[in-house]
């Protein structure tokens, strides 16, 4: 059996979102935790021990661009779906206190995004899918519902042992613009991007009033296809690219032109999957 079955968007039911919205807007953060000196997100890949180049780049975002990120969210309202691994929970605790004082959601991001989720024996993933869990839950006080794995990473048995730990969705499958279930009892897909992604956009050279438009040209289409039925626009965003000060003037600019839109519900990943299961 697949993981999910194909279905045309042009098939379904009319998705519709609370309070006549309609579109469903949120912001995936994602909080990471990188081991120093292990392969992850590089500006260019160096074989370096210890490589100052590449952590120093991922490391800004905990102790500078993810402040700046929140006071921008905090200015256009915007509560964040925290993608978090859970290590951040030792290293970075106060990055957790200061979201639990926003009512941020939070998704469990694995341990740490040097370590991809992949080659785990059922047993032994059941146990790390466990761990990370418990973690998050103690830190935040929340147990979470969704997972994202690190650069989106699943084994074949990561959904049903999310499943049994009482998790209700992933992110993994950027496939579509509408939640869908998945093949596993209690289990939905609910829309991620990797089209409108900071760290793959920037990575490529986009620009700042580029990144701006792309923004606002996602929400206009999006937002014509939703008189036929909901959508949701994800916005993925890494505090260690989008929190450079040359950059974060253009996020500020696009919430403040979502935010001003009658017709957006500014919402979080969790609510999302909640309300879909309704319908």
């Amino acid at each position: 059996m697949t993981l999910f079955d194909y279905s045309p968007i042009t098939e379904r039911p009319k998705l519709t979102w609370p309070d006549g919205k309609k579109l469903a807007f949120y912001v995936g953060l994602n909080i990471e935790h990188f081991l120093p000196g292990e392969p992850s997100t590089s500006i260019w890949p160096l074989d370096l021990k210890p490589d100052p180049l590449n952590h120093g780049w991922r490391d800004y975002g905990a102790r500078v661009g993810i402040w700046r990120t929140m006071d921008i969210l905090d200015r256009h309202g915007i509560r964040a779906s925290a993608l978090v691994n859970s290590m951040v929970a030792e290293h970075n605790p106060q990055i957790i206190k200061a979201g639990v004082e926003r009512d941020w959601v939070w998704l469990a991001h694995g341990s740490t995004n040097s370590i991809l989720h992949t080659g785990y024996a059922p047993d032994e993933e059941r146990k790390v899918l466990a761990d990370i869990t418990g973690t998050i839950e103690t830190a935040t006080g929340q147990r979470p519902k969704g997972w994202m794995g690190p650069a989106l990473t699943e084994t074949d048995n990561t959904p049903q042992l999310l499943s049994e730990l009482g998790y209700q969705y992933v992110l993994d499958w950027t496939n579509d613009d509408q939640p869908y279930r998945l093949n596993v009892p209690g289990m939905l897909s609910v829309p991620y991007t990797l089209g409108l992604n900071d760290l793959g956009l920037f990575l490529r050279g986009t620009s700042g009033p580029e990144f701006l438009q792309m923004v606002k040209d996602q929400y206009d289409v999006l937002r014509a296809d939703s008189e036929h039925s909901g959508r949701v626009m994800a916005l993925a965003l890494h505090p260690f690219v989008i929190g450079q000060p040359f950059l974060a003037k253009y996020l500020d600019l696009a919430l403040e032109y979502i935010a001003s839109q009658s017709d957006v519900w500014l919402t979080t990943s969790d609510e999302i999957a909640a309300h879909y299961v309704t319908t």
